[in-house]
């Protein structure tokens, strides 16, 4: 019987897993090798202008609101704060380990428990050894814990002649550009934040873009915001799911000209509001694009740093050798530079666990085969929560931590292996066709977030009201919307909120 659960990771999928199963009286010990809780948003890789890109009622937990007067796109720091004031409300800040990094998570066999071993980092430097055996074992240490940076021909040269190659995530102070020729690689959000940072500082800002993305307003036509559109059910079900419902069939079927022309208004307002044309930045293909890999916000005023010339920008270029104070592009150019600064995407690791486990977990490509992005198949009590990049990542978390409770308790009825492994297949060959197989590794389900979590309530019995989901067929999606479902899930168990 399962009493004790250990977590790796404090971010919104490990504490969310913490307090759900908390409250359903679990054993939780949370590791955290940062120093505060709130992985992503942790003061450790917060860069200058980092936000949310959810208003701030999509971004807040079920039962658990932001405060009102915080902007609608709180910042990073606000965002650390919230969930650590989250720990502290749901009690669950003492369960928490933090500046302990999980070095070893080691099945037993025998008994089917598994065995972390952890060092902590203390207040005055010294480190102890922590070592603790737990009857299930969490990984939510996340898809973007472990920074990617290319491995750039003459970086040793580059480095050694006093250049600086970092990631976003570690750009945590804009004055180490101070007057220097700054080359940022890569078009995501992080990637315009980090080089719109930099403008009046650097003396020099260059971005490097292989590909050009679409960039979505967070007021559409400077009016709408941006959850009207893209955060409600019918946004979702513009874009073509696995299995599709009634009403998306229709959308794609004979409705497919409303659809389109959905589609082609959105699209048409997007690239007259920001110019894309006029600033050279217009990706070439369709809105309808954003579905393959992730939608990106604009950055505040990057569009007019294009425009005015105070950020250079070379497209469908890539940078080709490093020597001391230079970079060769792709594209035939040489451009000055003393910091790089890479939004090169993340690496999915998790390098606790032994080879033999991450054989069962993932394929030969490095995919991770999760049935419900949550459960490997052939290794015992081991589960995975976070493991699934979404427009609503804290709810996939929150529903997840729920879906993971009851399949501990007894009450998800899964397939037999050999239906799951089927659904795993699928689910990562239709992953892999539709975003030309930039899917992190199987764990990107943009822009279906509410389809994965409808699926997991179905699982548990655990819907939301009729009335609730027709609603958000036209309004916005809101943590609260869920509010009621670890209630409901407490009392099928007898156990009070």
């Amino acid at each position: 019987m399962i009493k004790t659960v250990g977590i790796v990771g404090a971010g919104f999928a490990g504490v969310t897993a913490a307090k759900i199963l908390s409250s359903f009286g679990f054993d939780v010990t949370v590791f955290e090798k940062e120093a505060d809780v709130g992985g992503v948003w942790s003061a450790s890789r917060r860069y200058p202008g980092l936000t949310t890109q959810n208003p701030r009622d999509s971004y807040a937990l079920s039962d658990y609101p932001m405060p009102k007067d915080w902007p609608e796109w709180p910042f990073g720091a606000q965002v650390q704060s919230y969930i650590e004031d989250y720990t502290e409300h749901f009690g669950i800040a003492g369960d928490i380990l933090l500046n302990t990094t999980v070095t070893h998570a080691k099945l037993n066999a025998e008994n089917q428990t598994w065995t972390v071993s952890a060092q902590q980092t203390l207040a005055g430097g010294d480190t102890e050894d922590i070592l603790k055996t737990f009857d299930l074992l969490i990984v939510a240490n996340g898809i973007f814990s472990i920074p990617f940076i290319p491995p750039f021909e003459g970086s040793d040269d580059f480095q050694s002649a006093g250049g600086v190659i970092l990631h976003t995530s570690q750009f945590t102070e804009p004055e180490i550009t101070r007057d220097k020729n700054v080359l940022v690689v890569g078009y995501g959000k992080s990637s315009c934040d980090v080089a719109n940072a930099t403008v009046g500082i650097s003396n020099t800002t260059t971005m490097v873009v292989r590909h050009l993305i679409w960039k979505i307003p967070k007021l559409i036509g400077n009016v709408v915001n941006l959850k009207y559109i893209f955060q409600t059910r019918l946004s979702e079900a513009l874009f073509p799911y696995i299995r599709m419902t009634r009403v998306e069939r229709f959308l794609h079927g004979v409705g497919l000209p409303l659809r389109n022309g959905m589609m082609n208004c959105i699209e048409w307002v997007i690239q007259r509001q920001l110019n894309l044309r006029g600033v050279g930045l217009h990706p070439g293909n369709k809105l309808e694009t954003i579905s393959r890999s992730t939608i990106s916000m604009v950055t505040p005023g990057f569009f007019e740093n294009i425009a005015e010339g105070n950020l250079q920008f070379k497209n469908g270029t890539e940078i080709v050798t490093l020597r001391p104070g230079e970079a060769d592009l792709s594209n035939g150019d040489t451009v000055p530079v003393d910091t790089i600064v890479c939004g090169t995407g993340w690496q999915q690791l998790v390098p606790f666990l032994d080879q033999d486990i991450m054989d069962k977990v993932t394929d030969e490509e490095g995919n991770f085969r999760l049935y419900k992005s949550i459960l490997p198949l052939g290794v015992p009590n081991l589960l995975f929560n976070g493991f699934n990049s979404s427009f609503f990542s804290q709810l996939n978390a929150e529903i997840g931590a729920l879906w993971m409770t009851e399949y501990i308790l007894g009450g998800i009825e899964l397939p037999v292996e050999v239906a799951m492994n089927q659904w795993i297949d699928e689910r990562l060959a239709w992953m892999k066709a539709r975003t030309d197989g930039k899917h992190s590794k199987g764990t990107n389900i943009i822009p279906f977030s509410v389809h994965q979590m409808d699926e997991l309530q179905k699982d548990m019995d655990l819907e939301l009201p009729v009335l609730k989901r027709f609603s958000q067929w036209f309004l916005p999606i809101r943590g609260s919307d869920f509010k009621e479902l670890t209630k409901r899930l407490l009392a099928r168990h007898g156990i009070a909120p």
